[in-house]
């Protein structure tokens, strides 16, 4: 399938699941997960990249499985969940993962939680939970980032979040004057900037999406620099037809190059 839609090399990701209730522990379903990857990247060095998965009950752990995961594996991103049981990605454990990710210049990919996102305990729909709340758990981890100061303490950390980072580019401007508002009343802690300013710092893959309202918004807001195409596969089969329309978009080559490539080769440093 990489071959017929021309994709020389693709980032394995774990796009989160319940796995880790089944094993009884997300130390067993990182190493199983990096340990069968790796595999996969031994066999074919040319064509994947893998993003580890840490198990992330355990700090000490987190970076040790972080350090064999890069060390010895040949890793070269990181791929979180969007929240886990509820605890969000500003949580304190998380700090060092951030730290090691700014030094060593590695990735740190986000896909939505699948298992109890956001408004799950109110509403439980097999197409409600996936269109609605995987999107805005996803928006809620970058805002809780942002309200952390995470996404200003640590502006070297190159965070990606998928499919366009939910609905962060639809709201930007609602960020910015209800930010202002608030801080007029006093309200809202001082950022230190617009929420604006640090959220356009975030990257945002595509998730194989083909509409081109939300590529317009998303590069209105984040710009093509920071535009990653994905493909969201399996849950979306059409490779091609989401490679297509990054190339049917209004910008110059040059930009949809990098949309499809250039962008993650760079924060990859390959």
């Amino acid at each position: 399938m990489m071959q017929e839609a021309g994709i020389e090399k693709a980032v394995l990701s774990y796009p989160t699941s319940d796995a880790y209730l089944k094993l009884g522990s997300a130390n067993a379903v990182a190493r199983i997960f990096n340990d069968n990857v790796a595999k996969i990247l031994e066999h074919y060095p040319d064509k994947f990249i893998g993003a580890a998965i840490l198990p992330i009950d355990n700090p000490k752990d987190m970076l040790a499985e972080l350090k064999r995961a890069k060390e010895k594996l040949g890793f070269k991103a990181v791929s979180l969940a969007s929240s886990y049981n509820g605890i969000y990605l500003d949580d304190k454990l998380f700090i060092g993962l951030y730290k090691a990710a700014q030094e060593q210049a590695l990735p740190i990919f986000v896909h939505p939680q699948i298992v109890n996102p956001i408004g799950f305990e109110r509403v439980k729909d097999p197409l409600l939970t996936p269109v609605i709340e995987y999107v805005f758990d996803t928006t809620i981890s970058v805002g809780k980032l942002l309200m952390s100061d995470i996404l200003k303490d640590f502006p070297a950390v190159k965070f990606i979040f998928s499919s366009f980072g939910g609905v962060t580019a639809h709201l930007s401007q609602r960020f910015d004057a209800t930010y202002q508002m608030l801080r007029g009343i006093n309200f809202v802690k001082d950022l230190g900037g617009l929420p604006t300013t640090y959220l356009k710092n975030i990257y945002v893959d595509t998730g194989g999406d083909t509409n081109r309202i939300n590529f317009q918004a998303a590069l209105q807001f984040f710009g093509p620099s920071h535009i990653l195409w994905g493909s969201d596969w399996p849950a979306k089969k059409d490779i091609a037809a989401s490679i297509k329309a990054v190339k049917a978009l209004d910008i110059s080559d040059k930009d949809k190059e990098n949309i499809l490539g250039g962008n993650i080769e760079r924060l990859l440093v390959l």
